[in-house]
């Protein structure tokens, strides 16, 4: 395959199939295009220099941790306590639809 087609029809009917999808031939066609104009835009910026790039800032480098200081920090996170549970007899009552241990629903997958 050449470098800008990465993605077989074999695979798009894979993917399509593993999605519980339904494609047309020109569906599947349309598919595969795009998917590998993905792929190719992906390569592109792989070749990018980012040795002088800052990592961004992840989620647990901004919060501060129970206990902690926060000076800087956002003070958003509350202590871990024990609770009460829900009492299930009256959980169970409220539900649309139950065995009484656990609750009914729709069955969604076919296969």
């Amino acid at each position: 395959m050449p470098e800008t087609e990465r993605v077989s029809p074999a695979d798009v009917r894979r993917v399509a199939e593993l999605s519980n999808l339904e494609l047309t031939a020109d569906e599947e066609s349309r598919m595969r295009r795009d998917l590998n104009a993905i792929l190719d835009y992906v390569a592109q910026l792989g070749e990018l220099d980012t040795a002088q790039v800052e990592p961004m800032a992840q989620v647990s480098d901004v919060l501060a941790t129970p206990g902690e200081v926060p000076s800087e920090k956002l003070s958003v996170l509350r202590e871990d306590e024990v609770r009460r549970c829900l009492d299930r007899e009256r959980v169970m009552a409220s539900a649309p639809e139950t065995d009484g241990i656990f609750f009914k629903v729709p069955k969604v997958i076919e296969r």
